[in-house]
């Protein structure tokens, strides 16, 4: 389910004193089964786009389209908006503050509940769902409160509610925001799980470099609203300039070849942002490059050695 933004551009309060153009001409593509990131600092736009993918805002000018359905200016209606929202699932920031049931069953079950499916269907999916984010599925955690687990385990029960409608496409907004080291490297993996055993397709917000280069085949790159930079991620990790010129922190591999590259010690560029395709960039050292790598100059050659 291939996901396209057509030129869209949206104006929050038009024609008011208030009136702030929040996304200007911006294009994406996102293929399906793929993961995708739009990256910004806060107010670059990314999380305006993120609520017109399933349609909680409607562009000002341009389209989102996903397979046959069409958001435009003049909106989405009644069945059609349902199914967009259903096919496009999208996870807020800190979900886990969107909890609310008493136990974790009717919590992921809540969104099926409300198709006015069977019981039967919606016990299923509840299964699937937290089976879906490597939760355990059984009666007795299902009778758990969700608010007794760890913040990991909560973000990924907010998750199961959001797969619970079954959706072919998720928007995720900071997935990993808030939580420890051990947690993210959960999500990370149940994320990646999704795509590889359901064929989900993925769109993570994000403005944590790391998080995306884990995640992300290709990245759209957002600065006031405006298209910074767009392409496959290892690419776009490779203008470093322009991703600190938009206030982003470039992923620590990009940072050493970017260095290497200004301190000329490249002998080309590294087939991938990996430590092993850098390494083998790299020219053969010699006493010079270490001296210019530590702003000295090269070291003395030859004389007695002490015997």
């Amino acid at each position: 389910m291939t996901v396209l933004v057509d030129h869209l551009s949206l104006i929050y309060h038009p024609g008011s004193p208030m009136e702030r153009v929040a996304l200007r001409d911006v294009s994406l593509r996102v293929a399906d089964g793929s993961c995708a990131a739009i990256v910004g600092v806060t107010g670059s736009g990314k999380s305006t786009l993120a609520q017109c993918l399933n349609g909680l805002l409607t562009p000002s000018s341009g389209r989102v389209v996903v397979d046959d359905l069409e958001l435009t200016p003049n909106g989405l209606h009644g069945r059609e908006l349902r199914e967009l929202r259903r096919r496009v699932g999208l996870l807020f920031q800190f979900p886990e503050g969107q909890l609310f049931a008493p136990t974790i069953g009717e919590d992921v079950g809540y969104g099926p509940s409300r198709l006015k499916l069977k019981r039967e269907e919606v016990r299923e999916r509840t299964r699937w769902a937290l089976r879906a984010v490597a939760l355990p599925d059984d009666p007795e955690f299902l009778a758990r409160s969700p608010f007794a687990l760890s913040g990991g385990q909560r973000r990924r029960v907010a998750l199961a509610g959001v797969l619970a409608m079954r959706p072919r496409i998720v928007v995720l907004d900071e997935p990993s925001a808030g939580l420890d080291a051990e947690a993210r490297e959960e999500i990370y993996a149940t994320l990646r799980g999704l795509r590889e055993h359901e064929g989900l397709t993925l769109i993570v917000i994000s403005h944590d470099m790391s998080e995306v280069a884990a995640l992300a085949e290709t990245t759209l790159a957002l600065r006031d609203g405006r298209v910074a930079l767009s392409g496959s991620t290892d690419a776009v990790f490779r203008q470093t300039e322009v991703i600190e010129a938009a206030g982003l922190l470039p992923p620590p591999l990009a940072q050493v070849a970017a260095l290497a590259r200004r301190r000329g010690l490249l002998r080309a560029e590294p087939a991938s942002l990996t430590t092993q395709a850098i390494a083998q960039a790299l020219r053969p050292a010699t006493g010079r490059d270490h001296a210019a790598a530590s702003g000295g100059e090269p070291a003395a050659t030859g004389g007695d050695h002490a015997g």
